[in-house]
This record gives C-alpha cells, structure tokens and sequence, in this order.
C-alpha cells in the first residue's frame, strides 16, 4: 500500500532518502527496500509524471547495440527486459518488430541476418525464468512478399525485405511504475507524492537528513537519514546544486517526443521505419486503436520551465513520418497526444540523447558523504542504473537482494467498465475508492492517467472520465476523492 501520510513519514529514521518518482527513482527505492534498507522516496508533484509518463513504452533488448559492438550494454538492455517481462507480466508483453529493408547502409538483408543470428545467439538466455506465453521468439529476415503481407502500406518499390525481431512493450507504462512502488511499500519502503525536498542537512561532512514540504498543505519537515540520491531527471542537475553543487554532467537537456495518432494502426506489428536517405528511425507502434509514433529528438533549453515541442516541431516530426510511411495520409489534426519529455543529451545544446547513464558520488568532488546523484538514459535500465547508484551509496557491493514477493498486482476498472452504462455506479466507486486510498491518488488526473492509462488518449476516454467525476461525491463520501 502506498500511503501518503507525511507526518508518520518524517517521524522515521531512513537509511535511504530518493528524491524523484519516475522510473529511476522507483527502481532504485524497490532495490533499495528489496535489500532490507529503510527507504522513503520524495516526489514533488506525482509519481512518473514527467519524462517517465511520456515514454514510447517499448522495453528495447540493445540490437542496436549489438549493431555497434557494444556488448556491455546489450548485455545488460537484454537482462533488464527480461527483468520485466518475468516480473511483471500483466502490463509488460512481447512486440514484434519489422524494419523494412532497402540495401542502405546497415538496412540490407545480408547485415540484418548475421545481426538477428548473432542476437539470437547471444540473447539465448532472453526467456530464463519468463513465463511460457511471453517468451520472445528469435529474429530472422524475411523477403519482400512477406514483409508487403505484414505491413500492407509499405513501399515496396526497391523493397528488399525486412529483419524482424521481438522486443517487449507496456501498453499502461504508469501502471509498471505503481506496481514497481507497491512492490517497495510490500518491502517497507514508503514513497510519498507531492512532497518536495527544499534542503540537505550535513553534520561533520556527512549527510544527517533532508528538508521536506508537503505541497498539499504547505507542511514542513525534518527527515533524518543516512544517505540521500538524487534521481530528480530533467531536475537533477538543479537539484546537484541546490542539495550540494551544480555537476553540468548529470543533465544537460534534449527534448525527445511520441505522437499518439488518429489512425488505425497498419500492422499489428511495432514498425521501424526511417525517411529515404536518412539514419533516423522511427517506430510505429500499435496501441488500442491508434498508433504510437516516435521517439523526435530536438536541442531543449535548460530549467524547470523548458516549453514543451512547438507546432513546427511536430509538423517536421509528421513530415518524416510521411515520408517513411507514406500509407498513413497523416497531418496536424491526426495528432491526438504530443507525449514529451527531457532526456540527458551528448552535449549542451544538441538534440542527441546521451547514451550512458551518470552516477555521481559527491563526496569524491568535496561534497557531502552519503549523497549521490544519478540520471539515467532510459526506461529499460532504470534498474540497473538502481544497481550502480546502490553501489556508489555503498561504496562497494551492497547486501544481498531478500525474498519479499511481488504483492498480486492491483486490479483498477478498465475504460470499458466505466464506459458501460450496465455497471453497478455503486461497486464501481467503491473499487475506485479503495484502490485510489491504496495509491495516493490525491488529483483526478492521478487516477486517470498515472494510475492506469484511461486518460491517456483525450477524445476516447471523455465517456469514462465523465463517469469517474460524476463518482467523486461517492468517492468524498469513502474518503477518497482526488
């Protein structure tokens, strides 16, 4: 259960305080807790709602890094998919993948077969301990006729063939997030929302507690505790600086951003597709029934209030698209959701994403012992990155991993309940209800799209979000209004 009682929090003594609740700062709160550490995780606004809640939900097994020779992190992009998939395998299944190929560079068949061999061979373990249903087939290519029978709308002039291969995706990647805290709060963890870190305290160079205010009520905070990491995200390098001293490394900004379309998806397969005569690879990727496109990349101006893609951002982003798919007929108005989010770029000003996560321990610089920062490159290896910033906090290996089970993941109402008109208004609030106060859903839009993902596209769900706010004097009623 995830309480957001603020007081009780603050009257613990921590091992561990994280601050940040996206995906790194969830991973590293369950691996933290996991380990037998009192741990308590500070998020300022709600849990996974900035660049977390923005992902394209695809969990990526490294073929790309394969492609580059760069076996550590294909490694390690292998085992963490498969970490999903084996523990989560109610929001987490597999996607096949097709990329067309027109005898480009590394997109011709040749490549692509020693390339999905190689993965095949070096992945072979991918489906250890993974339920049967959810194993992940090997990658092969296929020749033109068949690549034209899965993706109909492809250009088949000049076609060559398509390599297709299996990754795994989230259709509700907040949902992963949640159960990923509920598992820490099973371990002793405590994670609370809108509840902003303000201070460090320090005695005799070492970190002795945090500051805290409730934003919710404008309370505030002594949290004692022994270690503080900072997995603040887009924030954490303002975050360095306010908590000790700015380190321009651990976050200098890219814009990344998905498209969720109007269109039917044209394959039920996730599509990988790239612009004639460009490197740049986009996917395509079934969702309900629209699709999902991305990831853009943009240069991205620093600070908290960095302006989301502008119209001629996005108008180039569906340009590309046309061109590498240009079945779809897409435009301006087919655009339903801009999801977007900062990631850390190459360098200052470029709109390429790094490609290696950062961990920082602050005392080798002349800062406070006990406080480490991290930021992270993508969602897939938030748990690793969790791994290496235990080790930094630890100064070496840290304990062993214990045997607290997942707790069976919570159930909320799908949009289909809530759209029919059959469904006892009665049972409906008190199920939210309960699972709302087990949560901390403290806004609507907690509920309706970090919660579960009804809100996610905005015209479909207007029936089923109309319906949970005509529940809240039900829910007030139970105490758990948002």
């Amino acid at each position: 259960m995830i309480e957001r009682r603020p007081a009780a929090a603050a009257a613990e003594e921590y091992d561990l305080v994280v601050i940040g609740g996206g995906i790194h700062g969830a991973c590293l709160s369950l691996e933290a807790a996991r380990r037998g550490w009192r741990t308590l995780l500070l998020e300022r606004d709600d849990f996974g709602g900035a660049t977390s809640w923005n992902s394209l939900r695809i969990l990526h097994g490294g073929l790309r890094y394969l492609q580059r020779a760069d076996l550590v992190r294909y490694r390690e992009s292998v085992n963490e998919r498969r970490w999903f998939l084996r523990h989560f395998p109610e929001q987490v299944a597999p996607l096949r993948c097709l990329m067309p190929l027109y005898g480009e560079g590394l997109r011709r068949p040749a490549v692509l077969t020693a390339a999905l061999a190689l993965d095949d061979l070096l992945s072979r373990d991918r489906n250890r301990g993974v339920p049967a249903e959810l194993h992940l087939e090997a990658g092969r290519t296929l020749g033109p006729e068949e690549a034209v029978e899965l993706f109909p709308p492809v250009d088949s002039a000049e076609l060559r063939g398509a390599a297709l291969w299996s990754d795994a995706f989230m259709p509700c990647a907040p949902r992963v997030l949640i159960e990923i805290l509920r598992w820490a709060a099973a371990c002793g963890a405590r994670a609370l929302n809108y509840c902003e870190a303000t201070g460090l305290s320090v005695d005799r160079g070492a970190v002795t507690g945090v500051t805290a205010r409730d934003r919710e009520t404008g309370d505030a905070y002594e949290i004692r505790t022994r270690r503080v990491a900072n997995c603040a995200g887009p924030w954490s390098r303002e975050l360095s600086g306010r908590l000790d001293r700015e380190v321009a490394e651990l976050f200098r900004p890219a814009l990344a951003f998905n498209l969720l379309l109007d269109r039917e998806p044209p394959s039920d397969l996730a599509l990988a597709v790239s612009p004639p005569g460009r490197k740049q690879s986009y996917f395509l990727v079934p969702w309900r029934d629209h699709l999902m496109a991305g990831t853009c990349h943009a240069p991205a101006a620093p600070g908290r209030g960095a302006p989301a893609p502008d119209d001629p951002d996005v108008r180039a982003f569906l340009t590309d698209l046309a061109a590498a798919a240009p079945g779809l007929d897409l435009d301006r108005a087919a655009v339903l959701r801009v999801l977007w989010g900062r990631l850390p770029a190459s360098a200052g000003g470029a709109a390429t994403p790094a490609t290696r996560a950062l961990v920082h321990r602050h005392a080798d610089s002349g800062g406070p012992a006990g406080l480490v920062s991290a930021s992270g490159v993508k969602y897939t290896t938030a748990r690793a990155l969790a791994e290496s910033t235990l080790r930094a906090l630890c100064g070496g290996q840290p304990p062993p991993v214990g045997d607290d089970a997942r707790p069976a993941a919570a159930r909320w109402p799908t949009r289909d309940e809530l759209e029919d008109p059959a469904a006892d208004e009665v049972l409906l609030a008190e199920r939210l209800g309960r699972l709302a106060r087990a949560e901390s859903v403290v806004h609507l839009d907690d509920l309706v799209l970090r919660r579960t993902d009804i809100g996610l596209d905005p015209v479909g769900a207007e029936r089923a979000v109309g319906r949970i706010a005509r529940l809240l004097p039900a829910l007030a009623a139970a105490g758990a209004a948002p």
